[in-house]
């Protein structure tokens, strides 16, 4: 049976999780494209159903409740212009941040509310070796459609936590991490770094808050040209390889 009507049952349930308050109420997201279903099951997450373009070759994975859907179908359950065959409902990770965190490179991002620059930003802390990413109430989700698609499956290689970050930022402090922020106003020489740093990255356009950057050492890059300031993606990229180069092996 191949669904034709948008107004399916089914299509509609999923249809919802493109609103960041259903995601957080039914603890499901949608992704888009065989290779990030593909990269998804590789990485263990659990695939809860998946809605097929009729005529699209694809073998689903173990579990999952597959639909065959009109591409009319399938394109209302994305945000993409261009569906790439499949979409499958995916159960999300608990974001509830660890009691020991893992040791390593942790990433922090204080109030990234794009969310392309919150999936870059995940793509390059799984390039550099980050060992976990942490981020404020007032980050974008990690999990929206989006981000998603910007992380390139780096999403499914770390694991992703949400919470309030001073208490956080004290707890890494307390379980032996430099905690140091990207700032303006801070010194273009890095600190002595330890085998565990939680590097905290800013907002878009106000950077770290105050009072974090407060419980920070703060560092910032040099700039030999006449801007300001990077993208907080750029800016990220470029302080992940530095730190993840200076810190002890």
């Amino acid at each position: 049976m191949i669904i034709e009507s948008r107004a399916n049952e089914r299509v509609k349930e999923a249809r919802k999780l493109l609103l960041r308050k259903e995601r957080k109420a039914s603890g499901l997201h949608l992704i888009e494209s065989e290779k990030l279903v593909r990269e998804a099951v590789r990485s263990g997450a659990v695939i809860v159903s998946c809605f097929i373009e009729d005529g699209f070759v694809f073998t689903p994975p173990d579990g999952a409740v597959c639909y065959t859907v009109t591409r009319a179908v399938l394109e209302s359950l994305c945000e993409s212009q261009t569906p790439q065959g499949v979409v499958a409902v995916v159960k999300t990770p608990d974001l509830t941040p660890p009691d020991t965190y893992p040791a390593g490179l942790v990433l922090v991002l204080d109030g990234v509310q794009d969310p392309g620059n919150v999936g870059a930003i995940l793509r390059s802390a799984d390039a550099f070796g980050a060992t976990g990413l942490l981020l404020s109430p007032a980050c974008a989700d990690a999990y929206a459609p989006k981000t998603l698609r910007a992380a390139m499956g780096s999403t499914y290689h770390l694991p992703v936590w949400q919470g309030e970050l001073l208490p956080e930022i004290e707890k890494l402090r307390q379980q032996g991490f430099t905690a140091l922020c990207g700032d303006l106003r801070g010194s273009e020489t890095l600190p002595a770094l330890n085998r565990n740093v939680a590097l905290v990255i800013g907002s878009e356009g106000s950077g770290v808050s105050e009072a974090v950057a407060d419980t920070c050492e703060r560092f910032r890059l040099t700039m030999r040209g006449r801007a300001e300031s990077l993208n907080a993606s750029v800016a990220a990229g470029v302080l992940l390889y530095v730190v993840s180069e200076a810190m002890p092996r």
